[in-house]
């Protein structure tokens, strides 16, 4: 009678599995995340409530995702990211479900901010990309790294339209339930993401470190350091976009539909550019590779920013009119 070991994980703990788990999670926590900008106006409008209420509520929600990451990644560490993500998703559909039924600004902090921001973080690619660092070969795991990113914006793609659809259909308040019950199949996701089989001990070393002493060898190093500058600048621009475009289109006159179509599209061709970079990175220069993609994305958006973009109006057909909103302009673009 033989037993399993650890160079024969069972098939659910195989590295093809756990890939292909990490990434519907990565497309499913990202995707619902990624349709916030299209509750602005409905919830705001519903309570009667000023704009810099939502945006607050989704400002906690991207500063409890920071601040509560060092503290999921310990307890990660020492449960596994399997049990994280459980009781993330959980966390995640309650903050969804208390910000569907949230009568007061304090609900709607409590829960579209606090909870969806915690849940959000026990959910999030950084945990799949740990998984997949203890299954996947050091030579492949920038590729693994950039297809877990690339799921993440594939679920922009996937969710901003289906969030908008659930809107036009069921309206805001339904739309915001399904989304939470779809959060819970992260519960099943995360079950091939369990450390008990297959997966690689850390060294003797790492263990014994304190978190002092890992907070100072960390930012004792300057390329540390610099990546968190450069989360900080692209977890903004995420964060602007996703909450404030789709608002945004719909005050210069698009429809919910196209505002939504907007931030899918951005997700959707983000999917090519992660899975280059990751590609990029696993042959090429990972510090040049990241300077070049931020310095690219800052100057988009500052361009975006600087040019207010307006539909030409020959393509503004009264189907166009009718279905996206196409106010008349003499000129496509107004500096």
């Amino acid at each position: 009678m033989t037993t399993p070991t650890a160079s024969s994980p069972s098939v659910l703990h195989r590295p093809a599995v756990v890939i292909v788990a990490g990434c519907l999670i990565a497309l499913v926590a990202f995707g619902v995340r990624s349709t916030a900008g299209l509750f602005t106006s409905p919830i705001s409008e519903a309570h009667g409530w000023g704009r810099e209420i939502f945006g607050l509520a989704m400002a906690l929600q991207n500063l409890l995702w920071g601040v509560s990451q060092p503290f999921v990644g310990m307890l990660a560490d020492r449960v596994g990211p399997m049990r994280v993500i459980m009781g993330g998703s959980l966390v995640y559909g309650a903050g969804v479900v208390i910000m569907a039924f949230a009568a007061t600004p304090g609900m709607l902090y409590l829960g579209g901010g606090l909870l969806m921001g915690i849940g959000i973080a026990c959910t999030s690619f950084a945990l799949v990309m740990a998984a997949f660092g203890r299954v996947v070969p050091p030579e492949r795991r920038s590729w693994s790294f950039g297809l877990a990113t690339a799921a993440s914006s594939m679920g922009q793609f996937v969710f901003a339209p289906l969030g908008q659809g659930f809107i036009a259909a069921w309206g805001w308040q339904t739309a915001l339930l399904l989304l939470a019950a779809i959060t819970l199949s992260l519960i099943v996701l995360a079950v091939p993401l369990g450390t008990s089989r297959g997966g690689v001990a850390m060294g003797e070393t790492e263990r014994e470190m304190t978190m002092p002493e890992t907070l100072k060898k960390a930012f004792g190093h300057s390329s540390y350091v610099l990546l968190n500058f450069g989360f900080f600048v692209c977890g903004f621009q995420i964060a602007f976009i996703t909450v404030h475009l789709p608002p945004y289109l719909v005050d210069r006159g698009a429809s919910l539909a196209l505002a939504a179509w907007a931030v899918g599209m951005i997700g959707l061709f983000n999917v090519v550019g992660s899975y280059l970079s990751g590609m990029f990175g696993a042959r090429g220069s990972r510090r040049v590779g990241l300077s070049v993609i931020y310095l690219a994305r800052s100057l988009l958006v500052t361009a975006f920013l600087l040019v207010r973009c307006r539909p030409p109006q020959r393509w503004c057909s009264r189907a166009l009119s009718a279905s996206y909103g196409c106010p008349p302009s003499p000129s496509p673009w107004v500096w």
